[in-house]
């Protein structure tokens, strides 16, 4: 099956269709982007456009016509270069921020604002210093009213989830790195949540961290049956982790290509299949890069050098 670019205007019936089998080595599915399906989806995104006024007074166009659809329980990962709006896209899931047009829907339901059926996770932890582990597992159900009996059980059960009962007492300055991202993962979980939104949530983790943490939060969802939104910069990581990847466009955001990913799990960041996975994705990226690069040069900004 070819990984080749697909024409997101070509007038398609499906929004999630894989590509018809070709050779049994191919392990990644290009599927067509752009329509709905009849089945209510987790969380549904129409006609989303993004536009904001700049210091200089013009209007920025950041996201355009962005359509997308979850499926409950999928494991979603998009990437994309540099300014191309994916974690502008989760803020807009999570309803800290209002479209200027389109809809995001949840289970059907039209978003209105912040809930705690979407929690965000971001590459910075956002755990308070002057609270245990416990603590702060505990906070977000402390201020949803659940009672201090449940919220403990709770807490033990979810600390026991991502391997940290023995530091329900420690403070967030006792921890590494990859333990206080564990606690962040936690501390979503305890609120039960339908879908975790999380913004580059591994990218200032030392390499050893990271992939242990993938095997953390691939267990996790496979246990708890969480919807997964996932932005990344790092493609490789996206097949990792992902179900399907989706692509965008350099600015203005638009959803360039989907690919199904068909490798079984569980998969490592070394495994030549999730390796090849990714270039063919690459391929596709590469040229949003460099328009992303062109972008700079033609401001006169010295460009950054892309991985």
């Amino acid at each position: 099956m070819s990984a080749g670019m697909h024409n997101v205007s070509t007038p398609l019936p499906e929004l999630v269709r894989p590509a018809r089998s070709g050779s049994p080595h191919n392990k990644i599915a290009p599927i067509s982007v752009g329509h709905p399906v009849s089945a209510i989806p987790k969380v549904g995104l129409s006609e989303i456009c993004l536009s904001y006024r700049t210091q200089s007074g013009e209007r920025l166009l950041a996201l355009d016509h962005i359509n997308l659809e979850v499926n409950t329980g999928e494991f979603l990962c998009v990437v994309g270069p540099s300014g191309c709006g994916k974690s502008t896209l989760l803020h807009l899931i999570a309803g800290l921020h209002p479209q200027t047009s389109g809809q995001v829907f949840l289970d059907g339901k039209p978003v209105q604002g912040p809930g705690p059926d979407r929690i965000m996770i971001f590459q910075e932890h956002g755990l308070f210093p002057w609270l245990t582990v416990a603590q702060n597992v505990e906070f977000g159900m402390k201020m949803k009213g659940i009672g201090k009996a449940e919220r403990e059980e709770k807490t033990r059960s979810y600390l026991r989830l991502v391997h940290l009962a023995k530091f329900e007492n420690s403070y967030i300055h006792q921890l590494s790195g990859g333990m206080r991202q564990r606690v962040a993962i936690a501390r979503a979980l305890a609120t039960e949540p339908d879908v975790l939104l999380m913004d580059e949530p591994f990218a200032a983790l030392d390499a050893q961290t990271r992939d242990l943490l993938h095997d953390e939060l691939e267990r996790i969802w496979s246990e708890t049956g969480r919807t997964i939104i996932f932005v990344t910069h790092n493609v490789r990581e996206a097949v990792r982790l992902g179900d399907r990847v989706v692509l965008l466009t350099f600015r203005p955001g638009r959803v360039k290509s989907e690919f199904q990913v068909e490798l079984p799990r569980p998969r490592h960041l070394e495994d030549p299949d999730v390796a090849g996975t990714a270039r063919q994705i690459l391929d596709e990226l590469r040229e949003e890069i460099n328009r992303s690069l062109e972008a700079e040069y033609a401001d006169g900004v010295k460009p950054r050098i892309e991985p």
